[in-house]
């Protein structure tokens, strides 16, 4: 910026002049910045259940035995018997259930960014005149 001031007044003090000059630049800027980033991510697993029963059953009997007979009088009578019973008895089952699953995953991402730039430029010029001898004023301006 610059400033010019003058005056000539001379030793009369009938004749004033008055003279003043301001000049300059001025600068100025605006920035602005926003930035936002975020990201997740998801899993999720689920499984069913699996299930195998066996029964197994098994049974044996087994019985021996001898019966005897005697009879005497007039006439003998003799009897003899032998046995033996056996007996087997079996079962079995098999049950299966079969498993059940299921996975998931999920990603995201995101990112966001604002920006804002402004500039701002003036220039100026002013002045300002006085002649004192007739009473005028002046003033100038760009």
């Amino acid at each position: 910026m610059s400033d010019i001031d003058s005056y000539d007044g001379g030793d009369t003090g009938h004749d004033v002049d008055y003279g003043q000059y301001s000049a300059g630049q001025e600068h100025d800027a605006l920035d602005q910045l926003h930035q936002a980033q975020g990201s997740e991510h998801d899993a999720q697993s689920q499984f069913g259940v699996f299930e195998n029963d066996h029964h197994a059953q098994e049974s044996t009997d087994y019985s021996t035995g001898q019966h005897v007979e005697y009879d005497q009088p007039a006439a003998v009578h003799y009897s003899s018997d032998n046995f033996t019973n056996y007996s087997h008895d079996a079962s079995e089952d098999d049950h299966v259930f079969a498993a059940e699953g299921s996975e998931s995953s999920h990603s995201a991402e995101f990112s966001e960014l604002d920006a804002l730039q402004q500039r701002f430029d003036a220039s100026f010029a002013e002045g300002t005149e006085l002649h004192a001898g007739e009473g005028h004023l002046g003033v100038a301006d760009k």
